[in-house]
């Protein structure tokens, strides 16, 4: 029987810059137990109570970067010292009602919903949402679960994908926001994407590097992938572009399947 998947919120963190619109990371302890070393976006498993995954993702964005999605947020000197509080046991709904704050669901906008393959031990069936980062502040990784950080370019990301040891998700997100410009191109995407919201699981298959990790539009997702499966039907606006990740030089390749005729970018 296969695990089940933890629920999980992350966000991709967005503002404008003179190189474009650029994306926060965050790099992982090697240490962790999940995408050890890896640069990905804020975010992590649901706490207990938590039914709104818009709420998970905006309390791991502050616990994790240090970036408050919140009605009225105190000024910038006291976000770290309420960071430092959460990291340090404190409950990061109460330290809000403490100062009569509340997340703001409302700064979150749907981009994907990714589910771990069944056949892992650790999984999770993450929400990921578009946040533009707030006028005067700053992220700033925890130093804890996260030890470094960067701001890129979707473009930049896809190049320098084996040196920042992006995981699938990360990957295909930025694939997805390619040719976007500014802000309100990302959030432009994500609003027609959560139109045709569908949750992507991929399956590993067999294949002479190791193993092959296959999207749902690939043509031999159900036939030779192993574990659970949930395909995508033909033609979904999602199902565009490459359809699998293989492992090349310790780093994620996204490429098409052999002979592949998926249409789209």
């Amino acid at each position: 029987m296969f695990p089940t998947p933890r629920e999980a919120a992350t966000v991709i963190l967005v503002r404008d810059a003179s190189a474009g619109v650029e994306v926060f990371l965050l790099r992982r302890r090697k240490a962790s137990s999940f995408m050890g070393g890896a640069f990905v976006f804020p975010g992590g498993a649901a706490d207990a109570g938590e039914t709104d995954p818009r709420v998970t993702a905006a309390r791991e964005l502050f616990e994790e970067a240090c970036v408050l999605l919140a009605a009225g947020p105190p000024p910038a000197p006291e976000l770290a010292a309420m960071r430092t509080r959460v990291l340090d046991g404190t409950s990061a709904t109460d330290l809000l009602n403490e100062r009569g704050l509340a997340w703001d669901p409302s700064a979150l906008v749907y981009f994907a919903h990714w589910i771990t393959p069944s056949v892992e031990p650790k999984r999770f069936s993450a929400r990921f949402y578009v946040a533009r980062l707030p006028d005067g502040q700053e992220p700033r990784f925890d130093d804890r679960e996260t030890v470094d950080q960067v701001w890129v370019t979707p473009e930049a990301a896809l190049a320098r994908a084996g040196e920042l040891a992006l995981p699938p998700p990360q990957i295909r997100t930025f694939h997805d926001l390619r040719g976007a410009t500014s802000v309100e191109d990302v959030f432009a995407i994500a609003r027609e994407r959560e139109a045709h919201a569908h949750a992507v699981m991929p399956r590993l298959a067999p294949s002479p590097a190791g193993f092959t990790l296959l999207l749902p539009w690939d043509p031999e997702y159900e036939t030779a992938g192993q574990g659970d499966l949930h395909p995508m039907p033909a033609g979904h606006p999602l199902a565009t572009g490459p359809t699998r990740f293989v492992m090349e030089d310790r780093a994620w390749k996204h490429v098409y399947a052999p002979g592949s005729t998926i249409a789209g970018s």
